[in-house]
């Protein structure tokens, strides 16, 4: 009797798998390129592995002629009070498989400052 419980359960287990398998194969669009959920997870994750910083937010995103381009906000040194923490963000560049390719950080600021007002009201 245990036997058969032990079957069933591992032949349960194993149609979850398929199922969670067939769901990941079905983010990729047809001709084999990552969704753009998938772009950011890994533009995210690879930024944190090159800069050591987490990212935040992700600020910017868009599909290219060559791939993807992010703007990723990340928090580059942590202060007390919080709103005195130092910010950045970074601007990043994907091939189309979703892989980087560059980065290179296009601002810096406190946590607790907007920018600053533009003429024109931009």
């Amino acid at each position: 009797m245990s036997n058969t419980r032990n079957t069933e359960e591992s032949q349960s287990s194993q149609k979850s798998q398929n199922s969670q398998n067939s769901r990941k194969s079905t983010d990729k669009t047809a001709d084999d390129r990552p969704s753009p959920m998938e772009v950011l997870r890994q533009a995210r994750g690879q930024l944190a592995e090159l800069t050591g910083m987490e990212a935040e937010s992700v600020s910017s995103f868009e599909q290219t002629e060559e791939g993807w381009a992010l703007e990723i906000e990340v928090l580059e040194l942590q202060r007390v009070p919080d709103t005195m923490s130092l910010m950045a963000s970074y601007q990043v560049d994907l091939d189309s498989q979703g892989q980087l390719t560059g980065y290179r950080r296009v601002r810096r600021y406190e946590r607790g400052r907007s920018d600053a007002r533009r003429p024109g009201g931009r």
